[in-house]
């Protein structure tokens, strides 16, 4: 009995060396380490930079989600987990895409691999190009799906870093890591790891591994109010006592990680795909390339602006006071409804229809719809107040009879009706605006007495959309913080730039 037991354990998996990190995903900071730094064999865990990698190439025009793939005989091949794709099939990319990120099938990321760069050794160069761009000093890909090969080696800190990057470089395709089940073309797909998904509150991905070889791997991301924790394990000895013990990691990330941080993201590696250059800077195609063939590129030598490019003004060019008399005369209708836009911007928005299916919202803000009577727009007396006050004081604005720009003409530009109020707070930052400004409304709603008065603006970032209340003094932005984060609300205060 005792022999047939050692027969059906899997030896190998038993003796995978065993490393661990935990990561505060929101600026970066290491708060749990095992042998982080030990070059093992990551499997599975490889094909986030296969979808990074895919992502990029869709978001810079090598291909999109709904370009044909032809898999070849090789891909097809590809030893278990796989979707089941045959030798000349042609399938979209956004099937193959769901299939690697939910079911984790390895001819499927042979497939991208193929249908990006042409051949896998040449995605294997891609990877490899950006994960070193990334910080990733001790990985080593040599295939895009993860299977035991010499010399395709990561490490559990290196893994880390790529899932932070996965989840803050491309959040409008994050979600795709956490759909338990998935349309994938040929047929549906189920997670491979949709327990922890279900069990552990918060979890939302990233991805699962598992060779002989490797052990059992995961990377795993959860969000808990304002923190996010992402926990990677090398080597567990099975699926159960490899969640068991992310879910442990994961709790120590939550009671380590302060509530309220600096964001400080990673920044996204240069684009070093097709028509990248030198520096990783995108220059033009001088011909059309073949199928299956790089294209040629300009090399820039520089991406430094050495001189503006901005047109410089005619000399002696001239001002018509007749053209230019109805406009001066119309400035303080459109500040009047440029302000009331704004202050009822949020209000009337209606909700997106993203074109791309695999482009969802990533999270959702529930129970702040107002009652029906409420559905029409409210104008703020002391917005309108303002517009009044800046239309007034437009419509006295005349141009003096000069003939010329050369002479000093005073020209007002902006009128500020602050009052003092150059303070702010920021309560978030969104893959889209849609959101940023759903979580305005949402907080607006929750703190009136602060809030009633400031203006809702939506700045768009490197890395998202910043959700922003402004006209603020600073006590008031301070009192207005205070009270969002009693009720473990993201807000941090901006000063006047």
């Amino acid at each position: 009995m005792f022999v047939w037991l050692m027969v059906l354990l899997p030896l190998s998996v038993a003796a995978a060396p065993y490393a661990a990190l935990v990561m505060d995903a929101r600026n970066g900071k290491v708060l749990h380490a095992q042998n982080a730094d030990t070059r093992l064999h990551p499997a599975s865990l490889t094909k986030m930079m296969t979808l990074y990698i895919a992502f990029e190439a869709v978001q810079n025009g090598e291909l999109t989600m709904d370009t044909l793939i032809t898999v070849s005989r090789k891909a097809a091949a590809e030893e278990p987990s796989k979707l089941g794709l045959r030798p000349g099939q042609q399938i979209k990319l956004r099937y193959l895409v769901r299939a690697a990120a939910v079911k984790s099938a390895n001819d499927a990321a042979t497939a991208i691999a193929e249908g990006i760069e042409g051949s896998e050794a040449a995605f294997a160069r891609r990877m490899n190009r950006t994960a070193k761009a990334m910080g990733m000093t001790r990985t080593t890909f040599k295939n895009a799906h993860g299977l035991t090969e010499s010399g395709h080696l990561s490490t559990a800190r290196d893994m880390t870093i790529l899932g932070q990057h996965v989840i803050y470089d491309y959040p409008q395709y994050y979600n795709l890591f956490s759909r338990k089940t998935a349309d994938a073309g040929v047929r549906r797909v189920n997670h491979t790891n949709s327990r922890l998904l279900s069990s552990y509150r918060g979890a939302d991905g990233i991805k699962t591994g598992y060779t002989r070889a490797a052990g059992f791997n995961l990377v795993a991301s959860a969000e808990r109010g304002s923190e996010r924790v992402i926990a990677t394990v090398f080597g567990g000895r099975s699926t159960a006592t490899r969640n068991a013990r992310v879910a442990e990691l994961l709790d120590l990330g939550f009671k380590k990680s302060p509530t309220w941080v600096k964001m400080r993201t990673p920044d996204r590696p240069p684009y070093l795909g097709k028509g990248a250059g030198a520096g990783g800077i995108v220059v033009a195609n001088t011909s059309d390339p073949a199928p299956g063939t790089r294209a040629k590129s300009i090399r820039v030598a520089s991406a430094a602006v050495t001189r503006s490019l901005r047109p410089k003004a005619r000399p002696g060019s001239t001002v018509d006071p007749a053209k230019v008399a109805p406009l001066v005369a119309s400035v303080g209708k459109d500040i009047e409804r440029e302000l009331q836009e704004i202050v009822l911007a949020s209000d009337t928005a209606p909700d997106p229809a993203p074109d791309d299916p695999d482009v969802v919202i990533l999270a959702d803000v529930t129970d702040v719809a107002a009652p029906a009577e409420s559905k029409k727009p409210v104008q703020r007396p002391a917005a309108v107040a303002a517009a009044a006050a800046v239309a007034a004081a437009a419509a006295t604005l005349t141009f003096k009879d000069t003939p010329t720009l050369a002479r000093k003409a005073e020209v007002v530009t902006r009128l500020s009706t602050s009052g003092g109020r150059h303070w702010g707070i920021n309560v978030g930052r969104f893959p889209n605006e849609y959101l940023a400004q759903k979580m305005l409304l949402k907080t607006g709603l929750t703190e009136t007495a602060t809030l009633d008065d400031a203006l809702r603006k939506v700045v768009r970032g490197k890395t998202g959309f910043d959700a922003m209340f402004m006209g603020m003094t600073r006590d008031g932005a301070e009192l207005a913080c205070r009270r969002l984060q009693a009720r473990q609300m993201t807000c941090f205060m901006v000063g006047p730039s």
